[in-house]
């Protein structure tokens, strides 16, 4: 690991990971300092005020028509005939960490004496964008795992979906308030009754910050490089333990 990393990498495929250990672009930018301070975050738990709404079908076709109305865009719902209904949302993703995409590099093999092309999988990594944002069409009973898993696909990201986590965004009173989506939350059903605005309701990826490090979520060859990094960081701070006491075992002999 270089000194200001702590990336995990194999040592042989450290020239295939293209990573800016100094961090993403723009990250010690004022504005997200700023808004980092106003973010409260909410418990997964504690439902949002139209989450608690139901609404029956005239209902439905009613905010429809209300929210196709408050558009200014071609961005409208549009309800089913079984009842569900379509449209899109924007989701803004804020990832402080890198993620990995696969890189094919073609490398010849020979067989029978005559060189073939011959593709072998690897992965490279790389931070996303300052304010990258996509617009998704979806249906009003899409969860909100299925669109954390969209959203992968769309940038061909292979990283374990657990690792994310969908958050929905709103201001209230100059505070900023955020609340991380459960797995079977319709991020869409909550988009219409909100309605257009971004500020009463917006939806944001981030990392999947539980407390706790979701062991599950990690391939087996980054959880035996994690126990090497393991390994080794005990060694040398049980090495500097050792140093420490020899040294004052030192100047008690040079005092006696």
């Amino acid at each position: 690991l270089p000194p200001d990393c702590r990336s995990p990498c194999h040592y042989r495929c450290r020239a295939l990971v293209r990573l800016d250990c100094s961090g993403p672009p723009g990250a010690g930018d004022k504005d997200d300092g700023n808004e980092q301070v106003l973010e409260k975050d909410t418990n997964v738990d504690e439902p949002s005020e139209w989450e608690k709404t139901e609404l029956d079908q005239a209902q439905v076709e009613q905010r429809i028509k209300e929210y196709n109305s408050q558009i200014n865009s071609n961005l409208f719902m549009s309800l089913n005939k079984d009842g569900s209904y379509t449209g899109f949302i924007k989701v803004q993703l804020k990832l402080v960490r890198p993620v990995s995409v696969p890189a094919t590099k073609r490398v010849p093999s020979l067989q029978a004496g005559r060189p073939h092309p011959q593709g072998v999988k690897r992965r490279t990594s790389f931070y996303l964008p300052k304010g990258t944002v996509k617009h998704l069409h979806i249906l009003s009973h899409t969860r909100a795992s299925e669109v954390i898993d969209a959203l992968l696909r769309k940038f061909t990201v292979i990283d374990n979906p657990r690792k994310f986590a969908l958050f929905e965004r709103s201001e209230k009173d100059e505070q900023v308030y955020l609340r991380k989506l459960a797995d079977d939350e319709q991020p869409l059903r909550l988009r219409l009754l909100a309605g257009p605005s971004e500020k009463v309701l917006s939806f944001i990826l981030k990392e999947n910050e539980t407390g706790e490090v979701n062991w599950d979520a990690f391939t087996l060859p980054e959880l035996h490089n994690f126990l090497l990094i393991l390994q080794r960081e005990e060694e040398e701070h049980v090495r500097r333990l050792r140093h420490r006491y020899a040294r004052c075992r030192q100047k008690m002999q040079e005092a006696l």
